[in-house]
């Protein structure tokens, strides 16, 4: 089994767009963001329509752990020194914005949504566990410190956000998608101003909203600068001992644990897109340590979008395109962020102030450290002289044993062994089939 969300869950189908269609909203993307977005601007009474490229949450949003949480691992101590603390607490007070709207609307829809305190915690060194709690000390984050927790080793120190939660991303997708306008198995071909070609018809929109996890026009925003993409890994255990509460481990690479129905979610082994990683020899070493009598029954791997300062891109697409939108760069965090940035874009499209305008605008500063190893990595691969090659841009694609695919380590771009696409940028197969290396 591939992600245990597919599970017993009936999405509604929709069908391919067959003509021209004029809409005031166009969504591009059928990943919880867009699906979200087309929900709220729809209950704003603004008429829009939404199309995919395959199916509804068949990519990352599928893919996911499904937490809802402020707690981003250890990311204020960061943006208290990028931003200073105002801008850092608006960053908090923005998650925390959208957790309240999931638990509002938990109480008309049965999404499997459950309050979970949420932890990080480190099995050595405290140091940077004492750095991210002085943090949250100056931005009055109440936050608690613990120095036990109940799994199956020892920490040395935790950092616990009450009230948080989990949920089941695809029981919320098959709620909100009823009554949407919604076009599965269209594809945006190209752009001409407020124009999208799709295969079977022309779509005209006064806005249009990115939503394609990695945007897909180059020609504005330089996201192909801004933005690379990590691997993540999950395992799903039956007759594993479950836990109460969603813990991350602060280390790199550390190992992610929560319950979700009858399984146990263990996850870990991240590495950039293109490069190597432990993959999902992590956590399948964890569940033989720790959860002998667990048994696998599912394993799956994301994919996320990593700004350069740790904050992600919400809002106007470039300077240059005033009705142009996206949502991008969710830092892992993807649950908690699709939910700011619907709310944030609803705002936006309908001229309203939002206080987080400014903070997550993709137009802020590009000059930090990221930009100068994204730009090492993509000249790396640019220049080195093999075969194949990723159509986004040209660079050279890295083989995935693990996963039987070809990766790109310049912007993430993933095929299968026959060269079909299988993750964003890209947009398009590869013209020669690659094979096994």
């Amino acid at each position: 089994m591939d992600s245990i969300w597919n599970e017993n869950v009936q999405m509604p189908r929709f069908s391919q767009l067959d003509g021209d269609l004029h809409t005031d909203v166009l969504i591009i993307g059928g990943g919880l963001a867009g699906l979200l977005c087309a929900w709220d601007l729809s209950h704003n009474g603004i008429n829009c329509a939404l199309i995919e490229e395959n199916r509804l949450m068949q990519g990352v949003s599928g893919r996911t752990t499904a937490k809802l949480t402020s707690q981003h691992g250890l990311v204020y101590g960061k943006l208290l020194k990028k931003f200073g603390s105002e801008k850092a607490r608006l960053y908090y007070q923005a998650n925390e914005r959208a957790l309240a709207q999931y638990k509002s609307l938990a109480e008309t829809a049965d999404f499997d949504f459950a309050l979970q305190n949420s932890y990080i915690y480190a099995t050595g060194d405290t140091a940077k566990l004492e750095e991210e709690m002085t943090a949250y000390e100056k931005l009055r984050i109440p936050a608690k410190w613990e120095n036990t927790l109940p799994l199956p080793f020892p920490v040395t120190g935790a950092l616990c956000f009450p009230g948080q939660a989990q949920f089941h991303p695809l029981k919320l997708a098959a709620h909100i998608a009823k009554g949407l306008q919604i076009y599965e198995n269209t594809k945006a071909l190209s752009f001409l101003g407020n124009r999208v070609q799709t295969p079977k018809g022309v779509i005209t929109a006064e806005k249009i909203v990115i939503a394609t996890h990695f945007p897909l026009i180059n020609k504005h925003g330089s996201y192909f600068l801004k933005l690379y993409q990590q691997r993540s890994y999950v395992i799903a255990l039956e007759n594993a001992e479950q836990v109460e509460g969603m813990y991350l481990d602060c280390a790199e690479n550390g190992l992610s644990i929560r319950s979700a129905g009858k399984w146990l979610l263990l996850g870990g082994g991240g590495h950039r897109t293109g490069k190597q990683g432990m993959g999902w020899k992590l956590p399948i070493a964890a569940a033989e340590k720790f959860y002998p009598r667990g048994k696998i029954v599912a394993q799956w791997a994301t994919q996320d979008c990593m700004t350069l300062d740790g904050m992600p891109y919400v809002g106007q697409y470039s300077k240059a395109t005033p009705d142009l939108f996206v949502a991008t760069g969710f830092q892992k965090w993807g649950m908690t962020t699709s939910m700011l940035a619907s709310s944030l874009l609803t705002d936006m499209i309908r001229g309203k102030e939002n206080p987080y305008t400014e903070l997550f605008s993709p137009a802020r500063s590009i000059l930090h450290k990221q930009l100068l190893c994204n730009g090492i990595e993509t000249t790396a691969n640019l220049l080195r002289p093999t075969k194949p090659r990723c159509p986004h841009l040209g660079c050279a694609l890295q083989w995935n044993e693990a996963e039987h695919s070809w990766d790109c380590p310049c912007h993430g771009s993933r095929f299968s062994e026959t060269g079909k696409v299988l993750n964003n940028p890209a947009t398009d197969d590869m013209k020669h089939r690659p094979g096994h290396p």
